[in-house]
């Protein structure tokens, strides 16, 4: 069985979650799992009502737990790898150009293209029993595509001790490294994305689709061009009227608290 992408939607239609299903093989990614799960995330991109999207695994052991090894061991040539690893790109890619934000709930292994899947959402929160690991030197590949996230996330340092020497680390290194903003028990997961969703929830939705578009845009400009960029994006933020109602409701509540 290939497995399955999953969506679910709750919070009155306003959040999706998304769940990897291929727990018989730790959730690991082949081409046909791919296809839906970059399926799955443009079909929300177009949906205006979606505010946050969660990702997961399913089943008690894994996030999601690399690409499956057992196709990548079979293909034949060069042209044959390059389609595949496009593949885990598209999927990279599907997380990133979603237009809301992305929170990764990780527990068990995450491995490989799922680390990479991972350093794509746009926040990330793990169980206490989560392990971080990019071993693909051990079986002759190297670690590419979304991998060049990571130095952005963890530094040039933390990066090389991860892909070169293939260490499995901790949630907590992961946290302290930065791979993970916050790391919980694991009963606690559920509750704090949920607390990470009613946040998300309470923010302008206009202005939570232009700061995610905007931190996009930081990524790939320099200092100067990301300052012109904010300043384009915070102008257009009156095209609707949502920044007007929301600082009028501010100052409203203030004057009744005062």
């Amino acid at each position: 069985m290939a497995g399955r992408i999953a969506v679910r939607r709750t919070h009155e239609g306003r959040v999706a979650e998304i769940v990897v299903d291929h727990d018989a093989k730790l959730n690991t990614l082949n081409p046909p799992l791919m296809e839906e799960f970059a399926a799955a995330f443009a079909a929300l991109g177009q949906d205006p009502a979606l505010r946050a999207v969660v990702l997961a695994g399913a089943g008690p052991r894994a996030f999601i737990g690399g690409a499956d090894i057992s196709v990548m061991a079979a293909i034949p040539g060069e042209e044959e790898a390059q389609a595949f690893i496009r593949l885990v790109h598209g999927c990279c890619r599907a997380v990133r150009d979603c237009p809301v934000p992305v929170i990764a709930r990780i527990h068990g292994w995450c491995l490989g293209a799922g680390l990479e899947v991972a350093a794509s959402c746009d926040l990330r929160i793990a169980s206490q029993s989560a392990k971080f690991g990019m071993p693909e030197v051990r079986v002759g590949i190297p670690s590419v595509v979304e991998a060049a996230l990571l130095p952005g996330l963890i530094g040039w340092g933390r990066t090389r001790r991860l892909l070169l020497l293939a260490e499995t680390i901790g949630a907590a290194e992961a946290e302290a490294w930065g791979l993970v903003e916050r790391v919980v028990p694991d009963a606690e997961l559920a509750a704090a994305v949920e607390a990470w969703l009613r946040l998300l929830l309470e923010a302008g939705p206009q202005a939570i689709r232009a700061q995610k578009a905007l931190i996009r845009r930081w990524e790939d400009s320099s200092t100067t061009q990301g300052i012109a960029a904010g300043i384009e994006a915070f102008g257009a933020s009156w095209r609707s009227d949502e920044p007007a109602r929301m600082l009028g409701g501010f100052l409203a509540a203030k004057r009744r608290r005062d």
